[in-house]
């Protein structure tokens, strides 16, 4: 069976370079980067060239790159570490009422520690409410956290807007959560406003785990991990050189493909909206604003059918798709994000997302085309059963 990837949003596939090259590290480049022997100096030389390929990519200074385990730790530091850092200075955070969970859960959490949180909310495209972000600061706020572009439904937040708004308040932290972005729109922080910008490597063919935090510089964070002393003693532990290595190459390869995977996504993305709009149950998700939304990843609804049922009939015709976030697509209630983009219970129940790259043609959007049809005709009957049944 011909098997067709559109859970990009998820992870990517490893590219094959960075597997030969993480595979070459692996063989030769075993030494701990804290030791003072040779292999140990090479592994730190392999770590710091990496520093600077990523900082080129950012257009930023090495020393404003630190090492993580992946997206879900640099959105915890960027966010947990500043609040305690500039705790001093206030305890009211904001941020949007549709981040990834790995914010929004930690914005709840902090709750829990005496902090103040303020959930901007969003309109029915998902863009954030300006004017409620403005109402919204204080003088008590030190944090701002908004992603730019949403994991679900692929809107594009206005992070340059935001980050002007922010740029005359010097004591409130401006944090950018960009795994869906770096690869597919310009990520350069500086430009942005972005004190802090969180990537993770997987989003963009690299290694599983890994992930960086562009710390600005002048910005200071309270360490979530202590021990060595590694990344200047902001997080301790001993460096993945391999994965560091691959990271820095994924994500050198997709800033310079940047250009050609917007122009050919976008094409993409244009035949798939016309493929969904054919099926008048159906419905598309965001806007059609130029811009608002990002090239890689559509989403669409299907009121009264849940999700799973569609991803697994896909599935079972060798099309692999989403239900939402990977990390919360086995929770069986309506979709947080929708739900908040005032979407019915029934429609936030049915989303499902594709997500896409250079590697996918309009020939495969033709085969899911086929496919969709098929689907659909074979699980109308159990929406119209329902339909029924809730009339009676």
């Amino acid at each position: 069976m011909y098997l067709l990837y559109l859970d990009y949003a998820a992870t990517a596939p490893m590219l094959p370079e960075v597997i030969d090259t993480m595979t070459e590290v692996m063989k030769t480049h075993y030494g701990n980067p804290s030791s003072l022997h040779r292999l140990g100096i090479d592994a730190q030389t392999l770590v710091a060239r990496s520093r600077e390929t990523i900082a080129s990519a950012l257009h930023c200074k090495a020393a404003e790159i630190r090492f993580t385990s992946g997206g879900t730790e640099s959105n915890n530091w960027a966010i947990r570490g500043a609040a305690y850092r500039y705790r001093h200075r206030g305890t009211h955070l904001i941020t949007s009422q549709i981040e990834h969970d790995s914010v929004y859960a930690t914005f709840r959490q902090l709750e829990q520690e005496g902090f103040r949180v303020t959930y901007v909310p969003v309109d029915r495209t998902g863009r954030i409410d300006m004017d409620a972000l403005r109402a919204a600061l204080t003088d008590d706020t030190i944090l701002v956290s908004v992603m730019y572009v949403n994991n679900e439904m692929g809107r594009v937040q206005p992070i340059r807007e935001i980050g002007e708004l922010l740029r005359p308040r010097v004591k409130t932290l401006f944090h950018v959560d960009a795994v869906q972005a770096l690869g597919k729109l310009q990520v350069v922080p500086q430009e942005l406003g972005a004190d802090l910008l969180t990537c993770a490597a997987h989003k963009l063919g690299g290694p599983k785990g890994t992930g960086f935090l562009y710390i600005r510089s002048g910005v200071e964070l309270q360490p979530l991990l202590y021990g060595g002393g590694q990344e200047q003693g902001l997080r301790s532990g001993t460096e993945n050189v391999p994965a560091i290595v691959g990271m820095a190459k994924a994500v050198r390869i997709a800033v310079q493909q940047q250009p050609q995977f917007a122009a050919h996504t976008a094409e993409l993305r244009t035949k798939l909206e016309s493929v969904i709009g054919a099926h008048p149950e159906l419905t598309l998700s965001g806007t059609d604003e130029p811009g608002g939304m990002a090239p890689h990843l559509i989403h669409f609804t299907y009121p009264g059918m849940k999700s799973e049922v569609l991803v697994h009939a896909l599935e079972q015709r060798g099309i692999f798709v989403s239900a939402r976030s990977a990390c919360s697509s086995s929770v069986e209630k309506p979709s947080r994000i929708l739900t908040a983009m005032g979407y019915t219970d029934a429609a936030a129940r049915s989303g499902i997302r594709l997500s896409y790259s250079l590697q996918q043609t309009l020939g495969d959007v033709e085969r899911f085309d086929r496919m969709l049809t098929e689907v659909l005709k074979a699980v109308k009957p159990q929406v119209t059963a329902r339909s029924r049944k809730g009339r009676n």
